[in-house]
């Protein structure tokens, strides 16, 4: 089976529709999949809900597609560093569902698992919980009984993703903290499709220090990144 395609273009085409779900990779500006979101803004597809940790900024990352009002609906945990992500949820324009971080990497990975519902104390007592199954479970340290909330795994119609390096099968490695939210997400879409920074030789990888197999990966591309810094902190001279 052919994975590797010539550009970010190439490698969506055929798979994208307006009102998709899509699990999108990264964490702030880190290990983001930037050249695929730019060419979902080029294809103009609309209507997206996107499960993704935040937004990116107002001209980077999912940003740019929130920019062309190209997404209905975010899942995600956090939205301070994108101003047009907080205009746009508070003026109503924007449908927002609010996940703790370790809550959605978790319904992710369900996802891709084939696990649809799973309990977490995370969120008993808060919004979070309004609206979902409650279930007590003897866990406390005695044995009491604790509640629990039921929090259901996320199933993407795609998934797109960042990573350092790939082989022709797809075998995936991340570099440092550009892993992140990105193995969850890949293993919880119908498709994925990932780029990365250099495509080497199977049977180059170590197989010890493979993130995620090849068996969730339908298609890769190679391109040049970035790389943004998303804050600069530097001492004074």
């Amino acid at each position: 089976m052919k994975k590797v395609y010539g550009s970010a273009t190439e490698a969506l085409d055929g798979l994208l529709h307006d009102g998709m779900f899509i699990a999108s990779g990264g964490f702030g500006l880190c290990g983001i999949p930037e050249l695929l979101l730019q060419a979902i803004k080029d294809a103009g597809t609309k209507d997206l809900t996107f499960a993704s940790n935040n937004a990116g900024v107002d001209d980077f990352g999912i940003g740019i597609l929130l920019q062309t009002k190209q997404v209905k609906k975010m899942i995600s945990s956090y939205v301070g560093e994108n101003a047009e992500f907080m205009r746009q949820y508070l003026s109503g324009e924007l449908e927002l569902e609010f996940n703790p971080q370790g809550t959605l990497a978790e319904r992710m990975r369900s996802g891709g698992c084939g696990i649809p519902g799973f309990y977490t104390k995370t969120g008993v007592g808060t919004v979070i919980a309004e609206g979902k199954e409650h279930k007590d479970f003897p866990t406390g340290p005695n044995g009491e009984a604790e509640t629990y909330i039921m929090e259901t795994g996320l199933f993407a119609d795609l998934a797109i993703v960042k990573a350092w390096k790939a082989d022709a099968t797809g075998n995936l490695v991340f570099r440092k903290t550009a892993r992140n939210f990105n193995p969850p997400a890949a293993m919880c879409g119908k498709t994925c499709v990932v780029e990365v920074e250099e495509i080497v030789p199977t049977g180059s990888l170590d197989p010890d220090s493979i993130h995620l197999p090849g068996i969730y990966v339908h298609r890769i591309i190679q391109g040049d990144h970035e790389k943004r810094i998303e804050q600069r902190t530097v001492r004074s001279a």
